[in-house]
Protein backbone atom coordinates (compact mmCIF):
# COMPACT_ATOMS: atom_id res chain seq x y z
CA UNK A 1 0.00 0.00 0.00
CA UNK A 2 1.09 3.22 -0.55
CA UNK A 3 2.81 5.34 2.00
CA UNK A 4 1.04 7.89 4.04
CA UNK A 5 1.74 10.83 6.63
CA UNK A 6 0.40 10.72 10.59
CA UNK A 7 0.53 14.82 11.66
CA UNK A 8 2.61 15.27 15.06
CA UNK A 9 1.47 18.13 17.03
CA UNK A 10 4.90 19.62 16.30
CA UNK A 11 4.28 19.70 12.56
CA UNK A 12 6.65 16.02 12.09
CA UNK A 13 5.03 12.84 10.73
CA UNK A 14 4.69 9.63 11.04
CA UNK A 15 4.44 7.14 8.10
CA UNK A 16 2.70 3.88 7.46
CA UNK A 17 2.61 1.25 4.71
CA UNK A 18 5.84 1.96 3.64
CA UNK A 19 7.06 -1.39 1.93
CA UNK A 20 10.46 -3.12 4.30
CA UNK A 21 13.31 -1.88 2.82
CA UNK A 22 17.55 -2.48 3.78
CA UNK A 23 19.21 0.62 5.24
CA UNK A 24 22.96 0.98 5.96
CA UNK A 25 24.41 2.87 8.11
CA UNK A 26 28.34 3.48 7.80
CA UNK A 27 30.36 3.86 10.49
CA UNK A 28 33.58 3.53 11.99
CA UNK A 29 35.37 2.56 14.91
CA UNK A 30 35.66 6.47 16.16
CA UNK A 31 31.75 6.51 15.64
CA UNK A 32 31.57 4.68 18.31
CA UNK A 33 33.97 5.73 20.60
CA UNK A 34 31.49 7.68 22.22
CA UNK A 35 28.22 6.95 24.61
CA UNK A 36 26.56 9.65 23.06
CA UNK A 37 27.06 8.88 19.40
CA UNK A 38 26.36 4.83 20.06
CA UNK A 39 22.71 6.03 21.39
CA UNK A 40 22.02 7.72 19.02
CA UNK A 41 22.80 4.89 16.10
CA UNK A 42 20.21 2.80 18.17
CA UNK A 43 17.72 5.84 18.08
CA UNK A 44 18.21 6.09 14.17
CA UNK A 45 18.24 1.96 13.96
CA UNK A 46 15.06 1.76 16.08
CA UNK A 47 13.17 4.12 14.66
CA UNK A 48 14.28 2.45 11.05
CA UNK A 49 12.86 -0.42 12.50
CA UNK A 50 10.00 0.92 13.82
CA UNK A 51 9.04 2.20 10.21
CA UNK A 52 9.20 -1.73 9.43
CA UNK A 53 12.99 -1.79 7.81
CA UNK A 54 15.81 -3.73 7.92
CA UNK A 55 19.40 -1.94 9.44
CA UNK A 56 22.85 -2.94 9.08
CA UNK A 57 25.74 -0.92 10.26
CA UNK A 58 28.25 -1.21 7.53
CA UNK A 59 32.22 -0.52 8.55
CA UNK A 60 34.98 -0.15 6.21
CA UNK A 61 36.02 -3.95 6.02
CA UNK A 62 32.66 -4.34 4.79
CA UNK A 63 31.94 -1.61 1.80
CA UNK A 64 31.58 -3.78 -0.56
CA UNK A 65 27.60 -4.02 1.04
CA UNK A 66 26.73 -1.31 0.35
CA UNK A 67 25.25 -1.91 -3.28
CA UNK A 68 23.01 -4.37 -1.51
CA UNK A 69 21.24 -1.47 0.70
CA UNK A 70 18.46 0.36 -0.84
CA UNK A 71 19.93 3.36 1.41
CA UNK A 72 22.89 4.78 2.97
CA UNK A 73 23.09 6.62 5.56
CA UNK A 74 26.84 7.91 6.41
CA UNK A 75 27.59 8.55 10.55
CA UNK A 76 31.52 8.40 10.12
CA UNK A 77 33.42 11.78 9.98
CA UNK A 78 32.98 12.81 6.49
CA UNK A 79 35.88 14.11 3.92
CA UNK A 80 36.94 14.08 0.40
CA UNK A 81 39.98 12.39 0.98
CA UNK A 82 38.82 9.46 3.51
CA UNK A 83 36.78 6.32 3.01
CA UNK A 84 33.65 7.80 3.90
CA UNK A 85 33.26 9.90 0.80
CA UNK A 86 34.57 6.62 -0.81
CA UNK A 87 31.26 5.06 0.50
CA UNK A 88 29.18 7.76 -0.49
CA UNK A 89 30.41 7.22 -4.24
CA UNK A 90 29.88 3.78 -4.28
CA UNK A 91 25.96 4.44 -3.26
CA UNK A 92 25.44 7.24 -5.68
CA UNK A 93 27.02 4.98 -8.54
CA UNK A 94 25.34 1.98 -7.15
CA UNK A 95 22.08 4.81 -7.29
CA UNK A 96 21.41 3.84 -4.10
CA UNK A 97 19.91 7.01 -1.96
CA UNK A 98 23.00 7.93 0.00
CA UNK A 99 23.32 10.98 2.77
CA UNK A 100 25.84 12.68 2.77
CA UNK A 101 25.76 12.89 -1.12
CA UNK A 102 29.50 12.61 -2.74
CA UNK A 103 28.56 16.38 -3.57
CA UNK A 104 27.79 17.75 -0.57
CA UNK A 105 30.92 16.26 0.94
CA UNK A 106 32.95 17.81 -1.41
CA UNK A 107 31.17 21.71 -1.10
CA UNK A 108 31.14 21.22 2.71
CA UNK A 109 34.81 20.31 3.25
CA UNK A 110 36.23 23.66 1.47
CA UNK A 111 35.11 26.70 2.70
CA UNK A 112 36.01 28.73 -0.66
CA UNK A 113 33.69 26.47 -2.37
CA UNK A 114 31.24 26.57 0.62
CA UNK A 115 30.86 30.68 1.11
CA UNK A 116 31.04 30.40 -2.87
CA UNK A 117 27.76 28.49 -3.05
CA UNK A 118 26.02 30.94 -0.53
CA UNK A 119 26.97 33.87 -1.92
CA UNK A 120 25.78 33.29 -5.60
CA UNK A 121 22.29 31.78 -3.77
CA UNK A 122 22.05 35.27 -1.73
CA UNK A 123 22.57 33.99 1.57
CA UNK A 124 23.42 36.30 3.97
CA UNK A 125 27.05 35.37 5.60
CA UNK A 126 30.25 38.01 6.98
CA UNK A 127 32.09 40.26 5.07
CA UNK A 128 34.62 37.32 3.84
CA UNK A 129 37.39 37.32 1.62
CA UNK A 130 39.87 34.22 -0.17
CA UNK A 131 43.59 35.32 -0.10
CA UNK A 132 46.01 32.96 -2.03
CA UNK A 133 50.17 33.84 -0.90
CA UNK A 134 50.63 36.98 -3.16
CA UNK A 135 48.46 38.58 -0.64
CA UNK A 136 50.27 38.37 2.51
CA UNK A 137 52.52 41.04 2.91
CA UNK A 138 52.06 43.97 5.28
CA UNK A 139 50.12 46.80 2.80
CA UNK A 140 47.86 44.46 2.31
CA UNK A 141 46.75 42.81 5.18
CA UNK A 142 46.41 46.31 6.66
CA UNK A 143 44.04 47.24 3.91
CA UNK A 144 42.39 43.70 4.74
CA UNK A 145 42.01 44.53 8.32
CA UNK A 146 40.78 47.94 7.55
CA UNK A 147 38.42 46.97 5.43
CA UNK A 148 36.87 43.36 7.29
CA UNK A 149 37.69 45.51 11.41
CA UNK A 150 39.69 43.92 14.18
CA UNK A 151 39.97 41.41 15.21
CA UNK A 152 38.70 39.29 12.12
CA UNK A 153 38.55 35.34 11.71
CA UNK A 154 41.28 33.47 9.27
CA UNK A 155 40.48 29.67 8.48
CA UNK A 156 41.72 27.19 6.37
CA UNK A 157 39.53 26.08 4.22
CA UNK A 158 39.28 22.20 4.85
CA UNK A 159 38.79 22.81 8.60
CA UNK A 160 36.26 21.30 10.40
CA UNK A 161 35.36 20.98 14.40
CA UNK A 162 36.88 24.33 14.58
CA UNK A 163 40.38 23.43 14.10
CA UNK A 164 42.35 25.78 12.14
CA UNK A 165 40.36 28.95 12.61
CA UNK A 166 41.72 31.79 14.34
CA UNK A 167 40.89 35.07 15.44
CA UNK A 168 43.78 37.76 14.99
CA UNK A 169 43.72 41.06 16.41
CA UNK A 170 46.83 43.12 14.34
CA UNK A 171 48.91 42.51 11.11
CA UNK A 172 51.81 40.38 12.27
CA UNK A 173 49.44 37.79 14.16
CA UNK A 174 47.66 37.53 10.71
CA UNK A 175 50.50 37.03 8.56
CA UNK A 176 51.87 34.54 11.02
CA UNK A 177 48.84 32.59 10.67
CA UNK A 178 48.09 33.00 7.19
CA UNK A 179 51.29 32.07 6.47
CA UNK A 180 51.20 28.80 8.43
CA UNK A 181 47.52 27.69 6.93
CA UNK A 182 49.08 28.71 3.20
CA UNK A 183 51.50 25.20 4.04
CA UNK A 184 48.23 23.18 4.06
CA UNK A 185 46.08 24.83 1.37
CA UNK A 186 46.40 27.62 -1.75
CA UNK A 187 43.89 29.40 0.07
CA UNK A 188 43.00 31.39 3.46
CA UNK A 189 39.51 32.44 4.11
CA UNK A 190 39.69 36.08 5.73
CA UNK A 191 36.29 36.94 7.25
CA UNK A 192 34.64 39.52 9.48
CA UNK A 193 34.17 39.02 13.06
CA UNK A 194 30.52 38.46 14.80
CA UNK A 195 30.39 38.69 18.16
CA UNK A 196 27.85 36.00 19.66
CA UNK A 197 27.73 34.13 22.89
CA UNK A 198 25.86 31.42 20.77
CA UNK A 199 25.35 30.25 17.41
CA UNK A 200 21.92 28.84 16.47
CA UNK A 201 22.15 25.45 14.65
CA UNK A 202 19.34 25.12 12.09
CA UNK A 203 19.11 21.67 10.63
CA UNK A 204 17.58 20.89 7.44
CA UNK A 205 16.79 17.80 4.93
CA UNK A 206 15.91 17.85 1.51
CA UNK A 207 15.45 21.65 1.38
CA UNK A 208 12.63 21.28 4.44
CA UNK A 209 13.47 22.76 8.21
CA UNK A 210 14.22 19.81 10.22
CA UNK A 211 15.49 20.82 13.98
CA UNK A 212 17.07 23.87 16.38
CA UNK A 213 18.97 24.41 18.76
CA UNK A 214 21.67 26.83 20.13
CA UNK A 215 25.40 25.63 20.92
CA UNK A 216 26.44 27.80 23.43
CA UNK A 217 30.06 29.25 23.57
CA UNK A 218 32.68 28.46 26.08
CA UNK A 219 33.46 31.69 28.15
CA UNK A 220 37.47 30.83 27.22
CA UNK A 221 36.86 30.98 23.59
CA UNK A 222 34.87 32.41 20.57
CA UNK A 223 34.81 28.84 19.14
CA UNK A 224 32.13 25.81 20.05
CA UNK A 225 34.88 23.72 20.32
CA UNK A 226 38.92 25.15 21.27
CA UNK A 227 41.51 23.55 23.36
CA UNK A 228 42.23 26.07 26.41
CA UNK A 229 45.32 25.78 28.39
CA UNK A 230 45.84 21.89 26.93
CA UNK A 231 42.66 21.21 27.76
CA UNK A 232 39.33 20.40 25.09
CA UNK A 233 36.06 22.83 25.84
CA UNK A 234 32.89 22.33 24.24
CA UNK A 235 29.88 24.05 24.04
CA UNK A 236 26.57 23.62 25.65
CA UNK A 237 23.76 22.83 23.76
CA UNK A 238 20.23 23.71 24.07
CA UNK A 239 17.79 21.98 22.12
CA UNK A 240 14.71 24.80 20.98
CA UNK A 241 10.92 24.01 20.05
CA UNK A 242 9.79 25.28 17.22
CA UNK A 243 7.51 27.67 18.00
CA UNK A 244 10.47 29.96 19.79
CA UNK A 245 12.71 29.79 16.36
CA UNK A 246 12.67 33.25 15.38
CA UNK A 247 11.00 33.16 11.55
CA UNK A 248 14.32 35.09 10.26
CA UNK A 249 16.72 32.23 11.59
CA UNK A 250 14.65 29.06 9.97
CA UNK A 251 14.42 30.91 7.00
CA UNK A 252 18.02 31.70 6.35
CA UNK A 253 18.95 27.98 7.63
CA UNK A 254 16.60 26.61 4.72
CA UNK A 255 18.18 28.74 2.13
CA UNK A 256 21.35 27.73 2.90
CA UNK A 257 20.81 24.46 2.99
CA UNK A 258 19.04 24.53 -0.30
CA UNK A 259 22.20 26.66 -1.97
CA UNK A 260 24.83 23.54 -0.68
CA UNK A 261 22.28 20.76 -2.26
CA UNK A 262 19.37 18.34 -1.30
CA UNK A 263 20.97 17.13 1.33
CA UNK A 264 21.25 16.61 5.53
CA UNK A 265 23.10 19.92 6.73
CA UNK A 266 23.52 21.53 10.23
CA UNK A 267 23.80 25.01 9.71
CA UNK A 268 25.18 27.81 11.91
CA UNK A 269 24.27 30.98 11.99
CA UNK A 270 25.23 34.08 13.91
CA UNK A 271 22.31 36.22 15.29
CA UNK A 272 23.85 40.10 15.35
CA UNK A 273 21.89 43.20 13.77
CA UNK A 274 21.32 41.05 10.85
CA UNK A 275 21.44 37.05 11.38
CA UNK A 276 24.57 35.88 8.67
CA UNK A 277 25.38 31.83 8.36
CA UNK A 278 28.82 31.06 9.69
CA UNK A 279 29.24 27.69 7.95
CA UNK A 280 27.20 24.51 6.31
CA UNK A 281 28.35 21.31 7.94
CA UNK A 282 27.16 18.23 6.24
CA UNK A 283 27.04 14.98 8.55
CA UNK A 284 25.78 17.54 11.25
CA UNK A 285 25.95 15.80 14.97
CA UNK A 286 22.74 14.28 16.37
CA UNK A 287 23.96 12.79 19.60
CA UNK A 288 24.89 15.87 21.45
CA UNK A 289 20.81 16.66 22.45
CA UNK A 290 20.25 18.62 19.05
CA UNK A 291 16.85 16.88 18.66
CA UNK A 292 15.76 17.23 21.91
CA UNK A 293 12.80 18.81 20.89
CA UNK A 294 12.15 16.94 17.66
CA UNK A 295 11.36 13.03 18.22
CA UNK A 296 11.08 12.55 14.99
CA UNK A 297 14.41 13.58 13.01
CA UNK A 298 14.93 10.11 12.56
CA UNK A 299 11.55 8.85 11.22
CA UNK A 300 12.02 11.97 8.97
CA UNK A 301 15.81 11.31 7.90
CA UNK A 302 14.30 7.75 7.16
CA UNK A 303 11.67 8.79 5.43
CA UNK A 304 13.78 10.82 3.03
CA UNK A 305 16.48 7.99 2.37
CA UNK A 306 13.51 5.46 1.50
CA UNK A 307 10.61 7.29 0.19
Amino acid sequence: PPASRTATPQGLHLWAGLPMSRLGIFVDRRTLSSSDQLTSLIRCRDAAEEMGHSVEFIFPVDIRKIPQMDALFIRARTDPMNITYVASRMAAFAGIPVIDDPESIQVCSDKVNMYMHLARAGVAIPRTLFLSKGDIHPSRVRDIMDDLGTPLVLKEPSTSFSLRVERVEDPAAFIRVARRYLKMSDWVVAQEYVQSTYDWRIGVLRGRFLYACKYIIPSQTFKIQDSVNGHVVYCAVESVPPDAVPAPIRDLGVAAGKAIGDGLYGVDIKDGKEPKVIEVNDNPSLEGGEDGSYPHVYREIVHALLE
